[in-house]
């Protein structure tokens, strides 16, 4: 059965540069134009003030979040897996005047399933969030750590047969993210991108990719890593932040260097000013569960997850038993 929820108030969508607009049809024209377009990351249109035109962005199950990894629940679930990654895709990138997306030119050409995932996800659109230096710039945090940038890969619900329209139902996205670090040599799977920057460096200007891009490279560049990683449920990192998303949040870490990341720095918002930084503060968890998969055999056969407290009790009754047999010999 379709987790689906309507909001009370009247709102319609559009979806422009892979960045959603929300309109209030009661509103006047001024507050229109202001919503989903012109939010910030500092002063009266930064996050804290986000709640003042987005009642959504004061939920109870708001991303990003800190990842304590002392207090998530280990399980091993199906294994994740992505279709499509492994072919080259025609990409673009495209500035919106808050981040840099890329989008591919093939309709349900890169799919997401398994994991915590009970369906389907078709591909929509990548995006990243930086910070003004090397040592902040992500918006999930990691044992309070952050990281230089995150990237986020947009995926919606299959069954509802767009971005748009998944848009209205809680299990209507699924979001990979991926952190960064700083290393001291570039990494040349981001060069493509990194690359075409100063020619996008206005908001909506756009670049087509002059080669066609291997997203495997971007979203798993390690397979072998690619199934351990922190799940929870969350929302949308920009406004009307709705809860709408899974979030699967790979532990391995990829590198950049930092003259590539400070490229992401010198394109312009929507007012014209460098961005230097477009993250979200980190969300109240509100009593939500963090899981960790880990890897394992169980895991790799594609058996549905169980969580691995139950391992150890299994083990003591087995001892149990293997112990009374050799009494009675």
């Amino acid at each position: 059965m379709k987790e689906a929820f309507r909001h009370r108030q009247q709102y319609t969508w559009s979806v422009i540069s892979g960045s959603a607009r929300l309109h209030d049809r009661d509103a006047s024209p001024g507050t229109r134009f202001c919503r989903g377009q012109n939010f910030g990351y500092d002063g009266d249109q930064g996050p804290a003030n986000w709640s003042k035109e987005y009642h959504t962005c004061i939920g109870k199950h708001q991303s990003p979040i800190n990842i304590d990894e002392h207090n998530v629940t280990n399980v091993s679930l199906p294994p994740l897996k992505l279709i499509g990654i492994d072919n080259p895709h025609q990409s673009y990138v495209t500035n919106t005047g808050h981040t840099v997306t890329l989008k591919i030119n093939e309709s349900k050409a890169v799919m997401l399933s398994g994991g915590p995932l009970k369906d389907t996800y078709v591909f929509e659109q990548l995006h990243f969030h930086w910070g003004e230096n090397d040592f902040e710039g992500s918006e999930d945090l990691i044992n309070n750590h952050s990281f230089p940038m995150e990237m986020h890969a947009v995926f919606y619900k299959e069954d509802y047969n767009s971005f748009k329209e998944a848009l209205n139902y809680s299990d209507g996205l699924a979001i990979l993210a991926c952190l960064y670090e700083v290393s001291s040599q570039p990494n040349p799977t981001y060069e493509p991108i990194v690359k075409v920057l100063p020619d996008i460096e206005k908001k909506d200007m756009g670049k087509v990719l002059q080669e066609p891009l291997l997203l495997e490279s971007i979203f798993v560049p390690d397979i072998a890593k690619m199934q351990d990683y922190f799940t929870y449920s969350g929302s949308l990192t920009t406004p009307p932040c709705l809860e709408v998303a899974k979030w699967i949040d790979f532990k391995d870490h990829q590198q950049l260097s930092h003259d590539q990341l400070a490229a992401f720095r010198d394109i312009r918002n929507w007012e014209g000013n460098k961005l230097t930084h477009n993250f979200r503060p980190v969300q109240p968890l509100e009593g939500r569960e963090v899981l960790h998969n880990i890897p394992s055999s169980h895991n790799s056969n594609g058996h549905s997850g169980q969580r691995n407290v139950k391992i150890p009790i299994l083990f003591v009754a087995l001892g149990a038993l293997v112990a009374i047999f050799l009494f009675n010999i």
